[in-house]
């Protein structure tokens, strides 16, 4: 076997993985494949004779194309954006394909993603490749051109955000579907204490219209500020398919065969605690939707 074949056997065997660390770096399937296949170009190009650790070397490969592209898109915009809900990972109630299977991996959830969009491109690398894939330190302060104790720092003030605003979610999807039911089923009532009833306290609320709405972003915080807000939600409830979205019960909300919002909730301990709706018509229009039937 020659070099060449070498490499695309190997590359093909970690490119499930590498499409995993892509999207936690970016939160968007489409430039997660586009990271991978910028990663490829390079593979192909460098000497790989010395290469003793193939998923090692091919991880880090990647992990500096989504750094250029997280670099890249921050110096892109002219303004920050309060909030951006990444592009989730939609399927069908019954179950995720194996293919969205192998992005998600150990369930990224969307509130999660959320939180990694506010880190700096250096933090949510250390934090992705060291918490998430288990990256030594060592390996990725050359990434980020810093020591391996101050890529354990970044780590770290990563972390203790992602503690603070994201919390682990229930892992009983059955669980995670009633609550979200009974939070539907209060909005198209119009029950203000049912809704408060299944909100966590501290819930929070996260809409991303995209830029071309007057205000594109909302944040609402809050289970009664959030309640006050959940009658646009009962309006909507005769439009709003489940799904599955980051694996967690969500919905879809579809109107004359098109969709409107993705909405992703994350329930814990029995309670609401996220709610993350992306309603851009244009990143909606690329999301691959045809799983959920008509």
């Amino acid at each position: 076997m020659d070099e060449r074949e070498w490499l695309t056997e190997r590359f093909e065997e970690h490119r499930s993985r590498l499409r995993a660390v892509a999207y936690r770096m970016l939160g968007s399937v489409s430039e997660a494949d586009d990271a991978v296949q910028e990663a490829w170009l390079r593979v192909s190009r460098a000497d790989a004779a010395s290469v003793e650790n193939p998923a090692g070397w091919l991880t880090t490969v990647v992990a500096r194309v989504c750094l250029n592209m997280l670099r890249s898109r921050g110096s892109r915009r002219e303004e920050p954006l309060d909030v951006r809900v990444p592009d989730p990972v939609v399927g069908p109630d019954s179950g995720l394909d194996p293919e969205q299977q192998a992005v998600l991996a150990d369930s990224v959830g969307l509130a999660l993603l959320v939180v990694l969009e506010t880190l700096t491109p250096a933090e949510r690398l250390a934090f992705v490749l060291h918490d998430m894939f288990a990256v030594p330190f060592e390996e990725i302060a050359p990434m980020v051109d810093r020591s391996p104790a101050a890529a354990r720092q970044l780590a770290s003030r990563a972390r203790r955000r992602v503690r603070g605003q994201a919390p682990a979610p229930d892992a009983d999807l059955a669980r995670q579907r009633k609550v979200v039911d009974a939070f539907f089923a209060a909005a198209r009532d119009g029950d203000f204490d049912a809704l408060v009833a299944v909100l966590d306290p501290q819930v929070v609320l996260r809409s991303d219209g995209g830029p071309a709405r007057p205000r594109h972003t909302v944040v609402v915080t809050g289970a009664r500020a959030v309640a006050g807000q959940a009658v646009t939600f009962g309006r909507l409830s005769p439009f709003a398919r489940p799904a599955l979205v980051n694996g967690a019960a969500g919905v879809v909300v579809v109107a004359d065969g098109r969709p409107l919002s993705v909405m992703g909730f994350t329930v814990a301990d029995g309670r609401i605690v996220a709610i993350d709706v992306l309603a851009d018509p244009d990143r909606l229009a690329a999301l691959d939707l045809t799983t959920l039937g008509d």
